[in-house]
């Protein structure tokens, strides 16, 4: 049993948890407000583009007026957006963040220094002006705990709070590389959203659980896949139905026995082992690989577990930057496609293990978050005991194509080539940026990449062209071909995907949305124009935020 009523698992931390006080806000800043309810009107309402009296559509503010949200994962790419997105456009009571640090003091400093004091929160910060710090200490509570710790590494006395104050619980936490090791998947991905239940469980006021998950726990199937929960021991395939469950209940004496077999290794070897088992056993079970079987592990746990507890399951596709909000074309790290693009950009990639016509299926952040809060505010005023799926994707309502997608690169790299300073050199990369070829088998697209990457350096026929340097050019060849060769082998599931996933209950949601919903909370995919969003936005982002280009502006 994960959480007990002795609590003893639990690890001391920061102390007692503060409750909001309008009291505290100093004079100035509440003059011209009659009531508290007012004053959190005034808070979320700065960035509401509309002033008149809001229409009930899904009823977004209604439901968030004063809850309070508890959130893992609040310090990831999806976390950190859809927390600042709830303290501006919303009037929620208090989030509680799951922060992993050794103590309070710890977890401070990391909230302050990845979202409180983040370039992402300076939408905030200029809302709210001279008070915005004393805001976010009275709104952003920071709770020190590990989800891979028994209840969660909550101390008694914080965990008595939040279960006392909890209305709702947003579990984003998870390992997304999508080769991760094996293990490390399962103690993350599976083993801590069981945790997170267990511990929702002993919340008295808890309306809903949300769950982020990925369009791709559907397995390798064909045609459109609609948005229904998983059943533990179905079949990922088109093929027929088989019994899996067995195998996915095992999980943990499989990777116990691998790790034993695996003791007199080095930690490089067990690494790749355990890297190798978890494909191995997604490939088996009907998954592309270890993250998206994980993922789907977890969503049959959490329906198994949940008991009376409504949870909401948010099923988005590739997530890449932010479209409009709040800051467009933000994005953390080197992630999902932006490896593709980047090593195209830079000549690195002349052709692609895909089919053309196969659709490249991504979702802007904000549409994500703005999807979500939504769907929270839907499904939490229903108080049905139901397990509700979104899938959040654009591959059936506004799909976009390999062969479109590596236009929309080619297109904005010819006019706007990627610049790399080199022992103080600038390089630039226009002349090795050409059009994509694509390739349906692997041998075929290393002997082309070989060639075409051997010929942008200046190698023919195995000797570089004017003589000299040929084996350091020798060294960068073998690794620029290693490097394509690992990064379509890491792709190639959605360079050959045949399935497109329904969002339907994205769309109802939408044509239920008030006017100002709709505004404020958009999640119109339908309209996405994607050539713009990725020459106008992403690409310019990726710049700006990744590769940390000073002469990009978005």
């Amino acid at each position: 049993m994960l959480l007990n009523n002795s609590l003893l698992c639990f690890y001391p931390v920061f102390g007692h948890i503060k409750s909001l006080s309008y009291e505290k806000f100093k004079k100035p800043f509440l003059r011209n407000y009659e009531n508290k309810s007012q004053l959190s009107r005034r808070i979320h309402c700065q960035s509401v583009t509309t002033v008149a009296p809001v229409t009930k559509g899904v009823g977004i503010l209604q439901f968030f007026e004063g809850k309070n949200i508890f959130v893992t994962g609040a310090t990831g790419l999806l976390g950190k957006v859809l927390v600042e997105k709830i303290l501006r456009s919303t009037p929620v009571g208090k989030i509680y963040v799951l922060v992993k640090a050794d103590d309070r003091e710890a977890a401070m400093e990391r909230l302050a220094n990845e979202l409180i004091n983040s370039e992402l929160f300076g939408c905030l910060q200029e809302k709210y002006g001279k008070y915005y710090q004393e805001l976010i200490r009275e709104k952003l509570i920071p709770v020190v705990g590990n989800i891979c710790e028994p209840n969660l590494g909550i101390d008694i006395e914080s965990a008595r709070t939040m279960m006392e104050d909890i209305n709702v619980i947003i579990e984003s936490a998870a390992i997304t590389t999508l080769n991760e090791r094996y293990d490390l998947l399962v103690h993350t991905n599976v083993n801590g959203p069981q945790r997170t239940m267990s511990f929702a469980k002993s919340c008295k006021n808890l309306e809903i659980l949300v769950h982020f998950s990925t369009v791709y726990v559907n397995g390798e199937k064909e045609g459109v896949v609609f948005e229904t929960p998983l059943i533990n021991g179905e079949n990922r395939r088109n093929d027929t139905s088989s019994d899996k469950s067995r195998q996915l209940e095992i999980a943990d004496d499989e990777i116990t026995m691998a790790l034993r077999s695996c003791t007199s290794s080095t930690n490089y070897e067990m690494t790749m082992n355990m890297k190798r088992h978890g494909m191995e056993r997604a490939r088996l079970n009907g998954w592309h690989n270890a993250y998206h079987m994980t993922k789907a592990m977890a969503e049959m746990a959490v329906e198994e577990i949940r008991e009376d507890i409504p949870v909401l399951i948010i099923r988005p596709s590739v997530i890449e930057s932010c479209y409009k909000e709040p800051i467009p074309g933000w994005i953390q790290g080197n992630r999902m496609y932006d490896p593709v693009i980047i090593s195209y950009g830079k000549g690195q990639l002349p052709a692609y293990l895909g089919d053309p016509d196969a659709p490249v299926d991504i979702i802007p952040l904000d549409i994500v978050v703005n999807a979500t809060i939504a769907a929270i505010a839907k499904h939490g005023q229903m108080h049905r005991s139901e397990l509700a799926v979104y899938q959040i994707a654009s591959s059936v309502v506004n799909p976009l194509l390999h062969k479109d997608f590596f236009d929309y690169l080619h297109e904005y790299f010819s006019s706007e080539p990627l610049i790399e300073l080199k022992n103080f050199a600038k390089i630039c990369y226009h002349d090795n940026v050409a059009k994509i070829k694509f390739f349906d088998n692997f041998d075929d697209f290393s002997n082309y990449t070989r060639q075409e990457i051997g010929r942008r350096l200046g190698i023919k026929d195995g000797v570089a062209i004017d003589g000299k340097h040929n084996l350091k050019l020798q060294r960068q060849l073998k690794a620029n071909v290693t490097y394509a060769q690992q990064l379509c082998k890491l792709y190639e599931f959605a360079g050959f995907y045949k399935a497109r996933f329904h969002s339907g209950n994205v769309q109802i949601m939408f044509s239920e949305m008030s006017k100002e919903e709709k505004v404020d909370f958009s999640v119109d995919i339908k309209n996405i124009d994607w050539r713009k969003y990725f020459q106008r936005v992403h690409i310019p982002g990726l710049r700006k935020h990744v590769l940390n280009d000073k002469t990009i502006s978005v």
